[in-house]
């Protein structure tokens, strides 16, 4: 059985600041083959969800069903919501 991509977007900004990696609202990663893109601090938070997710764990979601996770620099404070994506065999195409 392969594993679900995950895909991490950024969704919204809270802190005064900007990021200090670059990254800014609407940017989009793909964990698997965009990870050494990512901010080192955000991919260091966002790990143990996509750890959690890929095994079929679940986290909790937000009143929209989203799973969100924030940026560790108060500075900064970028929303990222965690996309999973399931992959095409569970989705019932031929592989």
């Amino acid at each position: 059985m392969k594993k679900p991509a995950i895909r991490l977007t950024i969704v919204d900004k809270r802190g005064p600041k900007g990021c200090h990696h670059g990254h800014r609202i609407g940017d989009s990663f793909d964990f698997d083959t965009q990870r050494g893109q990512l901010c080192p601090m955000a991919c260091h938070v966002a790990f143990p969800y996509v750890d959690i997710l890929r095994y079929g764990g679940t986290l909790p979601a937000n009143d929209k069903g989203e799973l969100l996770f924030s940026c560790p620099d108060a500075d900064v404070l970028q929303i990222f919501r965690i996309d999973v994506i399931a992959p095409e065999e569970e989705k019932g195409e031929p592989s």
